[in-house]
């Protein structure tokens, strides 16, 4: 039985449901949460100097960066994570289970699978946004990096909704 759940959030609005997914497996099989988010370039707003765009900064090679406002935004971002992190566990312990959560730094895939490794995680609960082809190739997918490194199940849960753009087209479907 899986007793020790590792559960993957983001900056999505996607991380409310998959959280409440995971609080309820972990309900049933009276099992431990560990909530993990990993700071990283790769997530979407994240304050990155490699972005297009952040907080009214723009920035392009060859081009003067503000590294104080960089550092700021990146200071808002650790803490809205860490925000959201405290508040999911606190939300899963005054419901009777056991959660911690840990901010991660760095790639996220490689973050959530040495979390997973170093906590002794049974299984790892990701979302999928269902990005396939070039969007996948150009976005990644931490959730199928995630499934092919991680020590332990990975059960990964559909999550959000593909914009027209993103959606794959499906022949012979109307």
């Amino acid at each position: 039985m899986y007793r020790k759940l590792l559960v993957a959030l983001d900056h999505s609005s996607a991380s409310d449901d998959l959280f409440a997914q995971a609080l309820e497996l972990a309900q049933a099989t009276q099992g431990q949460l560990l909530l993990v988010h990993s700071l990283s370039s790769e997530e979407a707003g994240s304050p990155s100097p490699f972005s297009a765009r952040f907080d009214n900064i723009y920035w392009a090679p060859g081009t003067e960066i503000d590294v104080e406002a960089w550092r700021q935004s990146w200071v808002r971002y650790e803490t809205e994570s860490r925000d959201r992190l405290q508040k999911y566990t606190a939300t899963a312990n005054s419901l009777g289970v056991a959660a911690e959560f840990r901010q991660l730094v760095g790639p996220v895939a490689a973050a959530i699978c040495k979390a997973a490794q170093e906590w002794g995680t049974d299984l790892i609960i990701v979302g999928n946004r269902g990005r396939t082809g070039l969007t996948e190739l150009v976005l990644g997918s931490v959730s199928n990096a995630v499934m092919h490194r991680a020590p332990c199940g990975v059960m990964v849960i559909k999550t959000g909704k593909l914009s027209d753009a993103e959606t794959p087209a499906i022949a012979g479907v109307a």
